[in-house]
């Protein structure tokens, strides 16, 4: 009997590969524009409170702070989602201020060296960045759990929605209440002579807390997709 050969061919492995994700897929975009209008940190969570009262007397000032929490939040993210599988559980919290801390010192020495003016109206506030409910919400709710590219997005989308609710409350506080907008007079002199008067309200924080009550209707108003 003549020798016969046996040939086996070779096994064809299947690699599973998941599709890589689009950089601005569905879901990163939604991450991103969501906190502009349907999960608006502050009219929505109802988060950051504190400061959309006391620094919106000012557009300018609103526009800084505005624009130190969106840098904060965006950057403690990214860091955070950097070393989510390396933190432990039981110190994750510690880690994130820690992060935080160091993001709003930076911030702080920045403004003093910088913006020496602003710092001052500001006062505490820029400091009051750390225990920011918003920072650490995104911290521990996004951050922990996705990668750096949708947690910077996430924290970018946050601080914008943010500092858009901050800079529209600080336009009518600042018409209203002083006359100008960004410390150039808008309210014509003869207004003034007319009889005119600034609304004094408007430069307290109950005249800031009635905007964002009234922010809060309307946007609840327009959309109805919300029930207590």
């Amino acid at each position: 009997m003549g020798n016969t050969e046996i040939t086996t061919t070779p096994e064809l492995k299947v690699i599973d590969a998941k599709p890589k994700e689009k950089l601005f897929s569905r879901k990163n975009k939604r991450a991103l524009t969501d906190p502009l209008s349907d999960n608006n940190p502050i009219t929505l969570q109802v988060l950051g409170i504190c400061s959309a009262l006391a620094v919106t007397v000012q557009v300018k000032t609103a526009l800084v702070m505005s624009l130190a929490v969106i840098f904060v939040v965006s950057l403690s993210n990214v860091v955070i989602s950097m070393m989510r599988k390396q933190i432990p559980s039981k110190i994750r919290i510690i880690v994130e201020l820690a992060v935080i801390a160091t993001l709003v010192i930076l911030v702080d020495q920045i403004l003093k060296a910088y913006m020496y003016d602003v710092s001052k109206k500001l006062s505490v506030f820029v400091g009051l960045i750390i225990t920011n409910c918003i920072i650490m919400g995104r911290a521990e709710a996004f951050a922990l759990q996705n990668k750096v590219w949708p947690s910077f997005l996430d924290g970018l989308g946050n601080g914008l929605g943010y500092g858009l609710i901050l800079t529209v409350i600080a336009f009518f506080r600042e018409i209203f209440g002083s006359g100008t907008l960004l410390g150039y007079q808008v309210v014509p002199q003869a207004l003034y002579n007319a009889g005119y008067e600034n609304i004094g309200l408007m430069v307290l924080s109950p005249g800031a807390f009635i905007l964002l009550g009234l922010i809060v209707w309307v946007q609840r108003s327009i959309t109805k997709k919300y029930v207590e």
